[in-house]
């Protein structure tokens, strides 16, 4: 498996945990809809949370969350609607990024709620 898809396992694997400390319930991993991919659904109460995950291991070249692209948005949100739609989903949602950075074994989390507001 390349470099870069095992880094990205292993950032979504500590965004799952810091979400679940933070006191998240992990509805979905890896939601896919057409050509859309949601990284985390997970669930606090009547909060619904979208998130994307983007790991890098250096900041070289920008930060991780400047890696989401309009058209990821756009997908994204598709995606999200589709899901709601699905489970019949009354209560509050949010969108929210993960932006890791990681050094070695060291991840900073960098938790951006509201991202696509």
């Amino acid at each position: 498996m390349a470099e870069h898809l095992i880094t990205g396992i292993i950032g979504e694997d500590q965004a799952a945990a810091y979400l679940q400390q933070q006191g998240f319930i992990i509805r979905e991993r890896n939601y896919r809809y057409k050509k859309a991919e949601i990284d985390l659904i997970v669930q606090a109460g009547n909060l619904l949370v979208f998130v994307e995950v983007k790991t890098r291991t250096t900041n070289k070249f920008g930060y991780p969350e400047e890696f989401v692209s309009q058209k990821k948005t756009q997908l994204f949100i598709l995606a999200a609607d589709e899901y709601v739609h699905q489970i019949n989903w009354q209560h509050d949602l949010r969108f929210d990024i993960i932006a890791i950075t990681a050094s070695g074994n060291q991840y900073h989390i960098h938790h951006i709620e509201d991202a696509f507001h």
